[in-house]
């Protein structure tokens, strides 16, 4: 591996390679979760949960690398995106709280009602 192709491929400014390469591993884990739904993958289901959580967060990284290419030459891309990643990392949040961290759901404290009666 030449010292050029690394230094090509982390240049987010002007190369969009890296944010191909984490989506394509994205949808590689994806799959994953997929197939490791099937019986004759039955070994590999106790990670589903982890193959959709990582999947999901490569395609948000791959978002986030693409953003900085098309910050500097796409800007009506680049405000349109930003919502979408917020939007991804609030998302990426939750799954990584409620299934990686095995967290009970968030319950509403019982405000006291005032009784009619």
């Amino acid at each position: 591996m030449s010292e050029k192709f690394t230094d090509d491929l982390f240049d987010l400014k002007n190369d969009r390679r890296l944010s191909v390469y984490l989506y394509r591993a994205g949808f590689g884990s994806w799959l994953l979760y997929i197939v490791s739904g099937a019986r004759f993958m039955h070994s590999l289901s106790t990670y589903r949960t982890d193959f959709g959580v990582f999947s999901f967060f490569l395609m948000v990284m791959g978002l986030s690398a693409s953003m900085i290419y098309d910050y500097y030459h796409h800007p009506a891309e680049f405000e349109q995106k930003k919502k979408w990643l917020a939007f991804s990392y609030l998302v990426l949040a939750g799954l990584i709280y409620f299934f990686i961290l095995h967290h009970d759901s968030v319950s509403l404290p019982s405000f006291p009602r005032p009784s009619l009666f």
